[in-house]
């Protein structure tokens, strides 16, 4: 053997050697029975003196390596994920009898246990006695679910003093993250970063104001998320692109549009930058074509600055031109993209369903399906509303109509009440009725027994020449109903509209 070859393979047999004996074996599964036995003991005797439950629990052949013992922790915690009190005795008595030490994961567990029980005192006492390497994120976070919802403000104020100087403030964003994004509780959040500031010295950060204003915004609290907008200008702290894309949003769904179009104007002149995914200017395209207005300066921004241009914008833009009637435009537009996906198509049909022209918007969903484009649930809802309308509309044949369908499926199901309005129509002609649920409807029926329900009722509205309904409906049947055929549909391996006549 060659010198060079022979020392290659000796460095390696070593390297090997030293990483076999480095890395930790790892602890080896619970036995499913002693699981079992141990769960019951502490459910049964969870109340019971100190002495009997240790006395029961040493009968039990518990395993002696530390990393068994921290899996059998962690397999019996996962069993009472809302009681604290078996927990905490099996970790005393871990603790006491077998020098049970915890590790990261273990410790973040059983936080998370105290929290979901509520046991607010015993949590934070908890928290403060580990040491710095057991609290982790996992812990922090699990704490914070457990204290915010009980407004314990103090508390959660306090678990910035558990970690150095440096990493205080980056811990008051992330204490803000969870309260407001986890725990939906914004004006926690803002209590919580005025305790930190005024008792511990810990400024807020643009990443708190800018938490607090999405929170506020979502929670319907848009005064606030302007206070506190306003509060980050006296600060000097800039507002970033989703505190834009949010309070840009909200207005627009307040009907406020010139408002919005200030504050998008504003991110324009300041240069507030998302990494190019460009959501604000998304939001913009989206709420302006609902309204039908053409937003191709938008749009041609959108593309000079680089931002992401999918399929959901493009068909945004083809349904604010099918909204103005310029239908020529639209087909082009959507023609001019090679790649489609379900977002342009449902862009195109939309729009067709708005100027009353479902027979054409039935034409591109049996293109949709050919082409490999897999259509969703609210393809089929959408279509069923523009031939049949929201409230349902009658037929012309007195057999295969609205009411037969639809009406009787929901009194087939057993859905008599939901059914009761749409029978008194049929009887009295005059009686207001609620919105149709298509997706309830679909719902009942998306069983093996639906299968054939759905093409049953595809060839009959085909046979009194409703062809466009029977194809939703056959469609559907063959796509939709069940979850293998849904998993087939997907993996592709159904590509076009059978055709059963």
């Amino acid at each position: 053997m060659p010198p060079r070859r022979f020392l290659l393979r000796l460095l390696l047999r070593r390297r090997c050697r030293l990483l076999s004996t480095a890395v930790a074996a790892p602890g080896r599964p619970t036995d499913p029975a002693l699981l079992l036995r141990l769960c019951t003991v502490l459910y049964q005797h969870q109340h019971a003196p100190d002495a009997a439950l240790r006395r029961r629990l040493s009968a039990l052949p518990l395993p002696s390596a530390e990393d068994d013992l921290r899996e059998l922790f962690l397999q019996a915690s996962a069993r009472f994920p809302l009681s604290w009190r078996p927990v905490h005795r099996l970790l005393d008595h871990l603790t006491a009898v077998h020098g049970f030490a915890h590790s990261p994961a273990t410790a973040a567990r059983f936080v998370d246990v105290l929290a979901k029980s509520r046991n607010v005192d015993l949590l934070h006492c908890t928290l403060l006695s580990f040491p710095p390497e057991l609290r982790s994120l996992a812990a922090l976070r699990a704490a914070i679910r457990g204290l915010a919802p009980a407004r314990e403000v103090g508390k959660v104020s306090a678990l910035v003093t558990l970690f150095p100087d440096a990493d205080r403030r980056r811990t008051l964003s992330f204490i803000t993250d969870v309260v407001c994004s986890i725990c939906k509780l914004p004006d926690v959040a803002e209590k919580v970063i005025k305790q930190a500031e005024h008792r511990y010295g810990v400024s807020r950060t643009g990443r708190c104001c800018e938490l607090l204003v999405i929170a506020y915004c979502r929670a319907g609290m848009f005064s606030d998320a302007c206070r506190v907008w306003n509060g980050m200008e006296r600060r000097g702290l800039e507002p970033g692109a989703p505190a834009y894309e949010e309070i840009v949003v909200t207005l627009f769904k307040n009907n406020r549009v010139p408002d919005a179009m200030k504050v998008f104007d504003g991110m324009r002149r300041r240069g507030v930058s998302d990494g190019g995914k460009g959501g604000c200017y998304r939001a913009v395209v989206s709420w302006l074509c609902k309204e039908g207005r053409i937003v191709y300066m938008v749009f041609a921004e959108m593309v000079k600055r680089g931002m992401e241009v999918d399929g959901e914008v493009m068909g945004n833009l083809v349904y604010g031109l099918l909204v103005r009637r310029r239908v020529r435009e639209a087909y082009k537009l959507f023609h001019g993209v090679n790649e489609k996906d379900v977002a342009l198509y449902h862009g195109l049909m939309k729009g067709l369903i708005r100027i009353k022209r479902a027979g054409e918007a039935t034409e591109v969903f049996r293109e949709m399906v050919a082409r490999g484009c897999e259509p969703n649930m609210h393809t089929y809802i959408m279509l069923l509303q523009g031939h049949l309308g929201k409230s349902g509309r009658k037929g012309r044949d007195p057999l295969v109509n609205f009411e037969s369908i639809f009406v009787g499926g929901l009194v087939k199901a057993g859905r008599t009440l939901e059914a009761t309005k749409f029978v008194e129509r049929t009887m009295w002609s005059g009686v207001d009725v609620p919105r149709f649920d298509y997706n309830k409807f679909l719902y009942y029926f998306s069983n093996e027994e639906g299968v054939s329900m759905f093409e049953e009722v595809g060839r009959r509205l085909k046979d009194v020449g409703h062809v466009d309904l029977g194809d939703i409906f056959l469609t559907y049947g063959e796509r939709m109903a069940t979850r293998d055929r849904r998993r087939r549909a997907m993996n592709g391996h159904l590509t076009e509209v059978q055709d059963y006549i």
